[in-house]
């Protein structure tokens, strides 16, 4: 590939663009060059669109990274996108046609979400959810250090309850058709490691990087093992 390929950083729920702040000193020091777009955390639809317009204004080829729902995100966002070259699942969901990120959780044991979890209306019928600030650290991000954890607490952007359960709308979810790689925590209390593993071994990945103890936040607490993953999907797709 003669043009050079940007990495485009797409955070999901109970987080925001700065949970990247540690990956991306490294892509740069490695010469990747990679920007984090805002998530708005409202559908699915919605959210890949805001995706595809960032794609269509970095104007080349694009390897796109998601955590955890932002990972629905951006398996709907490559859809027919031939901007888009590759996917790189940082502890995310790669739903097929159909599924959501609640139901992919449910499917297999070891998730504790759900009991921190705090709902306000939204007055349509709809909430927005947290993570309840004291229990965020121990749940979303026991790897990280205390001070930091807290922090991600507080800010931590609201999921609309309607993104999670909203089915996967593509008839062809974007990993079918585009190399993918994977990295996750054996210790992470959102999605179960099972069905990380499985989402991973289905959409035959490259290659599947799991990491004794790193929690939900493995962005945060090992930014050098996700930059090297995603500078190693970054070489493979340069050949």
């Amino acid at each position: 590939m003669s043009e050079a390929i940007t990495v485009v950083l797409v955070h999901g729920a109970f987080a925001e663009s700065a949970s990247w702040s540690g990956v991306i000193p490294r892509l740069t020091d490695a010469g990747v060059a990679a920007v984090a777009t805002p998530n708005p955390l409202r559908s699915v639809t919605t959210d890949a669109e805001n995706v595809r317009r960032a794609v269509e204004g970095i104007g080349g080829p694009v390897l796109l990274v998601g955590h955890s729902y932002g990972g629905a995100v951006i398996t709907e966002a490559a859809v027919d996108n031939p901007a888009v070259v590759g996917l790189v699942y940082v502890a995310a969901f790669a739903p097929d046609h159909g599924e959501n990120a609640l139901e992919l959780t449910g499917r297999f044991p070891g998730s504790t979400l759900g009991e921190t979890v705090r709902p306000y209306p939204l007055g349509d019928g709809t909430h927005d959810l947290v993570v309840d600030r004291d229990l965020f650290p121990g749940q979303f991000a026991a790897d990280v250090p205390a001070a930091d954890a807290a922090v991600q607490a507080r800010t931590q952007r609201p999921i609309r309850d309607f993104a999670l359960g909203e089915p996967q709308p593509a008839q062809t979810p974007a990993w079918r058709s585009l190399p993918s790689w994977f990295i996750f925590g054996d210790a992470d209390k959102n999605i179960p490691v099972e069905g990380l593993r499985f989402m991973a071994e289905r959409a035959g990945a490259v290659s599947i990087t799991e990491i004794p103890g790193a929690s939900h936040s493995v962005m945060v607490s090992q930014p050098g093992a996700v930059a090297d993953l995603i500078t190693e999907a970054v070489a493979h797709l340069s050949r």
